[in-house]
């Protein structure tokens, strides 16, 4: 059954979207920061990657609201603080993050956007849940690594490449230090990670 815009909870849940992910925003270019402390500037790249991506999930959001240009909507919310020092928890938090979206939050707003009538943003909330559950899954597999001190060691001979120069190596675990452009080894990533290896999926 179609209901008005501005009396819909759908208003009030594209709002409470575009602060969730204009935080998420703020919080992985923090956590990029605090992975650069640590020499970690791979990993301060998947951060900055996907908070490029909340932008543009916060964009599509606030752009269903068109119609209420120049007011003001008020709502209520509860956000995470996650604040630490431990790279690796800062990892599995967002995860964490990414997942809440994923399992419960985007979902509910789609089938109450559906519900209400509101057919296109249905399918934002429900496309973009998808890509949070990407998203929870690439922190995942980085948070592991450096759990089990993996990062830049691999079971397995296999490329490694310096993201700041390009340089590729072979081997069970990247270079100390890229012998190229003297970068040290935080700028490493498996190959296989790459965002533009030869077609493959990108990774981070």
């Amino acid at each position: 059954m179609a209901v008005d815009f501005r009396n819909s909870e759908t208003k009030d849940n594209l709002m409470r979207a575009f602060a969730g992910e204009s935080q998420a925003r703020n919080r992985y270019t923090f956590g990029a920061a605090q992975a650069r402390k640590q020499n970690q500037a791979a990993i301060a790249q998947v951060f900055l990657y996907t908070a490029d991506q909340e932008k543009e999930h916060a964009e599509i959001f606030y752009n269903h609201l068109k119609e209420l240009a120049g007011e003001t909507v008020h709502v209520d919310g509860t956000y995470p603080v996650d604040l630490t020092d431990n790279l690796a928890e800062l990892l599995r938090r967002a995860q964490h993050n990414e997942y809440e979206e994923h399992d419960d939050v985007y979902r509910h707003f789609g089938d109450k956007a559906r519900e209400e009538g509101f057919e296109r943003v249905a399918r934002s909330f429900h496309m973009i849940a998808e890509i949070e559950k990407f998203h929870g899954d690439r922190f995942g597999r980085f948070a592991q690594w450096l759990e089990e001190n993996q990062l830049h060691v691999s079971k397995v001979s296999c490329g490694w490449i310096c993201l700041n120069c390009g340089y590729v190596f072979e081997g069970e675990q990247a270079p100390q230090t890229c012998p190229v452009c003297q970068h040290d080894r935080g700028y490493f990533i498996r190959l296989e990670l790459s965002p533009f290896t030869d077609g493959q999926a990108a990774g981070i």
